[in-house]
């Protein structure tokens, strides 16, 4: 009897505690100048009063009646450390707390990617502590339901802690840090082989003919969940409450099965994740590698989908096509240019910084003369240039759709195209296959984003979910 009546008593000590979600921790950071949710669970009618270290009033709230308390608190400018302390029957102190800037960092395996596994983030290894830089992986977790929370702490970047941690956003915060000499707090929130599909509400990704079908026939795959929706149900849902500052995203190999629908889908996950966080967050992405699949169009029609993808508001895309290492390796073992190139766009479009050029050549359009074709690039102000003899990867075609391989002349930031074959060309193409090597870069180094002219059928069709 003595012992059930301990239990019972220990039983109701423990519900009566103030807790928090494995989000907000000691060492996290906090986004700065903003307005910041503390959330929590307690006992229904429980006070709860928060006190901030930055200098603000407590703020005190009574429990409702399904056991959870929220205060909101205005953070000051980027610095710290601070403490946070959350009063109720129980103390919580929270400690070495920084303000500054927060970036989701998320995607599949290139994402993933951790700085042990990357050559040169592992280079690194013996020198990465940086007190100003912290990181929160959010662990692996699909489910049918959302989630009110997610495992995981805050732990500062040094050796250890980067060894788990994604590559490409490490080199993104580095560099943002090196940069704004502020605080940046890093979310790993990624899921090697994972689909877009998803990240997405399933509510979302079931609501448009073209995401439905690209939901609908999710190939089955050992390593990643085939679900719509479940992906953010079990990591994206948690942690909607916290605020940031923007998302970096690497992903598109898995949704190869359905490449057309790639552009209505990342406007699909974009939307709805600045919805559910209530912020008009920037959104910068990596256009996927070239890869041997032995397909001829699935993955030039799914990075011609995320060429197309940057027409989203607040956007930006790196190209990787000059980043391979191995064509018969989906995971280019070096990922710091990519962090450094994500990190141009956010540094330049998101906090006004002079970078210099950061982004890579697009094809404008093209006229036709003669026998020959005359393409026109934006974002190549001091021309273009051909790291090799020959300018590569470039086809040209008539009106019969039957593509030559093609010779061209640099003129400026216009590229003069023909073909001794083809006699009256229409339509060009350029690096527009699965594993393309293409050469043709800005001045400043940046690769020529992959294109065709045309609008032909590609006589794609959406694989059938097994």
């Amino acid at each position: 009897m003595k012992k059930l009546l301990f239990f019972l008593l220990v039983s109701a000590s423990a519900w009566a505690n103030v807790s928090l979600p494995s989000i907000l921790n000691s060492n996290m950071v906090l986004q700065q100048q903003t307005e910041i949710t503390i959330w929590g669970w307690a006992d229904p009618t429980e006070k709860v009063t928060v006190t901030a270290g930055w200098p603000s009033e407590p703020v005190s709230v009574t429990c409702s009646d399904n056991a959870i308390w929220k205060v909101s608190l205005r953070t000051p400018n980027a610095g710290g450390p601070y403490a946070i302390t959350i009063v109720g029957r129980n103390k919580v102190e929270l400690t070495n707390i920084l303000i500054g800037e927060v970036w989701l960092c998320s995607g599949q395996s290139n994402m993933e990617m951790s700085g042990y596994s990357a050559k040169d983030a592992r280079a690194e290894l013996p020198t990465a502590y940086n007190p100003n830089i912290r990181f929160f992986k959010i662990p692996k977790l699909a489910t049918e339901a959302a989630q009110v929370d997610v495992r995981g702490n805050w732990a500062v970047c040094d050796s250890l802690s980067l060894k788990n941690f994604s590559a490409v956003g490490y080199f993104f915060g580095k560099r943002l840090q090196n940069t704004l000499n502020i605080p940046i707090g890093l979310i790993d929130m990624s899921w090697g082989g994972s689909f877009m599909d998803s990240w997405v509400p399933e509510t979302i990704a079931m609501l448009y003919p073209e995401t439905r079908r690209s939901a609908q026939t999710m190939p089955k795959a050992p390593w990643a969940p085939n679900k719509p929706g479940v992906l953010y149900n079990g990591m994206v849902a948690p942690i909607t409450s916290f605020p940031i500052a923007g998302v970096i995203w690497y992903q598109g190999e898995a949704n190869r099965h359905d490449a057309p629908a790639y552009y209505k889908l990342t406007h699909a996950l974009v939307d709805s994740w600045r919805g559910v966080w209530q912020k008009d967050f920037p959104f910068y992405y990596v256009q996927i590698a070239p890869y041997a699949y032995g397909d001829k169009y699935q993955t030039a029609a799914t990075r011609e989908s995320q060429t197309k993808a940057m027409d989203i508001p607040k956007s930006g895309m790196i190209v990787t096509t000059d980043l391979v290492d191995n064509l018969k390796d989906i995971h280019p073992a070096y990922k710091k240019e990519v962090g450094n190139r994500l990190a141009g766009w956010a540094l330049a479009e998101t906090y006004g910084q002079h970078v210099g050029i950061y982004k890579s050549p697009q094809y404008r359009s093209m006229q036709v003369e003669g026998n020959k074709i005359r393409l026109t690039f934006d974002h190549a102000p001091n021309g273009l240039i051909s790291k090799g003899s020959d300018i590569a990867e470039l086809e040209i075609a008539e009106s019969d759709r039957v593509f030559a391989k093609a010779q061209a002349r640099i003129k400026g930031n216009t590229l003069e195209v023909w073909s001794d074959a083809i006699k009256n060309p229409v339509a060009v193409r350029f690096g527009f296959r699965d594993a393309p090597v293409p050469n043709l870069f800005s001045k400043e180094g940046l690769p020529v984003i992959p294109f065709r002219t045309d609008n032909w059928d590609l006589g794609l069709k959406p694989v059938a979910n097994p």
